[in-house]
């Protein structure tokens, strides 16, 4: 192991040993930067052995990542940070955005858990489902349920587009020292294919948000027929 390798560990969930994958950067001093789930999960600095507890080490070997400098930036950047979330924000989302810059979880993915189009399939079907009920308080109760989703899923997917946005400046910055340094044409030119990448998944981002915000729209317009509905006197 070495200076800004991402490294993980196995877990225990409900009583089962070896379940799922504990993700952390490790600092190269003995320490490692994760998010420790210790009353409130707060992405934290501890021990190499606090982040063990006991367990076998591995390295992730990712295909392509940045140099170490910027990896140990970027997790110091998140010193603090409480904002844990298993299905957006949790330890694999972290480590992978401080190593890759893509804030996935494999082990979602893997199960199918990945938070692209959670919200909007969800919400998709309770608009169909208030479009067929004749009763207007019970549609409007699935269209409250319906933007609760939608606004679960924009919060989300913002601080995603933010931070890839973000990247897209980190790679261009990657690929503006490793020239000045004098590195070799495939390294800049690795950079730049992923800044190129980070700028086509902050569309993706962008499109999916505006997508949640044009449903939003619809529903709250919606919502106000409905509601207007059930106050007008029946003739």
């Amino acid at each position: 192991m070495a200076r800004a390798d991402q490294i993980y560990v196995m877990r225990p969930f409900l009583g089962r040993e070896g379940v799922y994958e504990h993700h952390g950067i490790d600092c190269g001093d003995g320490t490692v930067i994760h998010y420790r789930k210790v009353g409130e999960a707060t992405i934290s600095r501890t021990s190499i052995e606090s982040f063990a507890a006991g367990n076998p080490i591995f390295v992730k070997h990712q295909p392509a990542s940045y140099i170490s400098d910027i990896v140990m930036q970027r997790a110091e950047s998140r010193l603090g940070e409480q904002q844990y979330n298993l299905v957006s924000n949790n330890c694999e989302h972290f480590a992978n955005w401080c190593k890759t810059g893509l804030n996935e979880s494999q082990q979602l993915n893997n199960f199918g858990l990945g938070i692209g189009g959670i919200g909007a399939a969800t919400s998709r079907g309770l608009i169909e489902e208030a479009a067929t009920e004749s009763d207007p308080v019970q549609s409007i109760h699935l269209l409250d349920h319906a933007l609760q989703n939608i606004a679960i899923a924009k919060a989300q997917l913002q601080p995603q587009y933010e931070r890839t946005q973000a990247d897209v400046d980190t790679w261009h910055r990657v690929a503006q020292l490793a020239l000045k340094q004098g590195r070799k044409e495939r390294i800049v030119r690795a950079a730049l294919e992923r800044k190129v990448a980070a700028k086509r998944r902050a569309a993706d981002f962008k499109a999916q948000i505006d997508q949640l915000s044009a449903m939003q729209a619809d529903l709250l317009r919606n919502q106000l027929v409905l509601q207007q509905r059930m106050v007008m006197p029946s003739r």
